[in-house]
């Protein structure tokens, strides 16, 4: 059985109607428990072997799954949580597009939160698998389906891939054996996104001496002292921006996200201000959170407050999220964009993910990878999320392609 007859094997109806059914159970962070049972449900059917529900943080699931035994090996995965919809019921009240959840189709695209971000990618797995077993077929290679938990943030006590460090503790991914491949499957336009930047985000508390503006003399004024913060903190994003950009990635930089301080007719005695910044591969998080210490450092000596410096998101790393890349002539990199090509007869488009996600935990583990899925994550976190509904039965095909091709494919068992 070819590829290509993989491929020519998905079913663009069933695969709408999958998407749809997905995006109309709601799995907003922490609540994603209705959904990976239903993905636990679609698993059952088809070439997988083995597939079962797994607790982590507070019971909520993650979905494991395996097919295929030999090599080449590969680790599909995905994030079963979406963010919220209130600024979707918001923006489209009164139309047709007012519920979040009911999965129209417009202008040839499913609209709903979660349709790109990252249903469809979970969706494209499930179709992609299915199309494998209509061929009479199953993958040679050790495939690992990997949906996860708590990967999005914003939502009170969540957004600390509490479901990726579940799944590493439960040896989903053998230390001793890991698989040859990744992919992730975050919404990328359907090109081949081969690195990602690292990030960290820091609050930075200056605190001086409040005083009643009559005497000002007595009071030590933390807002003058977050003034210079500011200015030294963009003088350092300038000096990032200044050294060698990634070709993929483009410049390092941070940028200073709120700023809170002053009272009522008194000297300020507290400034807060948080921060993000954008981390390259070959950066270290560690020595770019050590530059953030020393800059309030040295502002708290000058104006004589006291400087405090916190890390608010943690990820695979104590400060924030990893750097990852993999080099763009990697052998299945380019067995991916050959199937690009087979199936729509472009060339691939290698670029990088202009966000962070949970590859990097893998990479941790031996195990190189990319994003890759359907659907823009521009429109991702808006009231606009939507996916092309051609986009999502090409990038399908290509997923069944590659599949295939990687993998390989054996004669399925007969009963």
């Amino acid at each position: 059985m070819t590829p290509t007859a993989v491929a020519d094997a998905v079913n663009p109806d069933g695969l709408v109607e999958l998407v749809q059914e997905a995006v109309r159970i709601p799995s907003v962070t922490p609540h994603e428990g209705e959904f990976a049972r239903w993905v636990h449900g679609q698993l059952q059917d088809g070439v997988w072997d083995k597939a079962r529900l797994s607790p982590c943080a507070n019971n909520r699931p993650n979905v494991y799954a395996s097919a295929g035994q030999s090599s080449p090996s590969l680790v599909l995965a995905g994030h079963l949580d979406t963010v919220h919809a209130d600024d979707w019921k918001a923006h489209w009240a009164g139309t047709d597009r007012a519920d979040p959840y009911s999965a129209p189709i417009i202008d040839r695209a499913i609209w709903g939160r979660g349709a790109a971000d990252q249903k469809a990618g979970i969706c494209a797995i499930l179709e992609a698998f299915r199309a494998i077993g209509r061929t009479g077929c199953q993958p040679k290679g050790r495939i690992t389906a990997l949906f996860v938990c708590d990967e999005e943030s914003g939502q009170s006590g969540s957004g600390v891939s509490a479901g990726m460090k579940t799944a590493i503790t439960d040896g989903v991914i053998p230390q001793d054996h890991p698989p040859d491949f990744l992919i992730y499957t975050e919404p990328t336009t359907s090109a081949i996104y081969t690195a990602q930047m690292g990030f960290l985000i820091a609050q930075i508390t200056l605190t001086g001496q409040s005083a009643y503006f009559g005497r000002p003399e007595l009071g030590v004024d933390a807002l003058e002292a977050g003034h210079r913060l500011l200015s030294a903190l963009w003088k350092h994003s300038d000096d990032l921006r200044a050294q060698p950009q990634h070709p993929l990635i483009g410049p390092a930089f941070l940028l200073v996200t709120e700023v809170n301080s002053g009272g009522s007719i008194a000297v300020p005695g507290q400034f807060n201000l948080s921060l993000i910044r954008k981390v390259l591969p070959g950066e270290s998080l560690d020595a770019a959170a050590d530059a953030i210490r020393d800059i309030a450092a040295q502002v708290a000596s000058d104006y004589k407050v006291e400087a405090s410096v916190e890390f608010s998101a943690p990820r695979d790393h104590p400060v924030g999220g990893t750097p990852d890349e993999i080099p763009t002539d990697h052998a299945a990199v380019q067995a991916l964009g050959e199937s690009i090509s087979a199936v729509t007869g472009d060339a691939p488009r290698i670029e990088a993910a202009p966000f962070w996600s949970e590859k990097s935990f893998l990479a941790s583990r031996g195990v190189p990878g990319v994003y890759f899925a359907p659907g823009d994550i521009s429109n991702c976190h808006t009231p606009f999320e939507h996916v092309e509904i051609d986009e999502l039965i090409a990038a399908t095909r290509t997923l069944a392609h590659f599949v295939a091709s990687w993998c390989g494919l054996e004669p399925a068992p007969t009963t």
